[in-house]
């Protein structure tokens, strides 16, 4: 049964890295004058969608219950309105170097983490409510998360430079 166990975290976990290997692959290879940019016609700017990426993952760290927020303050830019709400963005050199710290800090932590970890509750939700819904776990969230981002990186392609 162990070993089922750590095939499924490692199936989940190889799918979080592949995804946000991707990820940073392509904005490594678009440049700040193309995050301006909308991924399409009245959609999302790659700006936008790195800040919320950032958001998100920051958000991630005290679900999972390993770490602390670092930029609750994106938030407010990010997550409760949309883009082009009339917000000032951080700039994007700013956001890339949070979104590289963001997901070293959750990389580490997942490292640490043993397969029993994965397992456990998230902080969203109560001792009560998880005894009766034991997937609402750990791992539950980054396989959610992972799907998330996903979407965000085919958005996110549609700013490569067109060869």
């Amino acid at each position: 049964m162990e070993a089922q166990l750590n095939i499924a975290i490692n199936v989940v976990l190889n799918s979080w890295n592949t995804i946000l290997g991707m990820t940073i692959g392509v904005l490594d290879n678009v440049t700040d004058e193309d995050m301006m940019r909308e991924v399409s016609l009245g959609r999302n700017t790659g700006i936008y969608l790195l800040g919320h990426l950032v958001a998100v993952h920051d958000r991630m760290l005290p679900l999972l219950g390993i770490g602390e927020r670092k930029y609750p303050e994106l938030d407010d830019i990010f997550l409760n309105t949309p883009d082009r709400s009339g917000k000032t963005m951080p700039p994007v050199q700013e956001l890339r170097a949070k979104w590289l710290e963001t997901n070293n800090a959750l990389n580490t932590a997942f490292s640490a983490m043993q397969p029993i970890d994965w397992l456990s509750r998230h902080t969203s939700i109560s001792e009560e409510d998880f005894a009766k819904q034991p997937h609402r776990n750990k791992l539950n969230v980054l396989a959610s998360r992972t799907t998330h981002l996903a979407e965000h990186y085919g958005q996110l392609l549609f700013l490569k430079p067109r060869a």
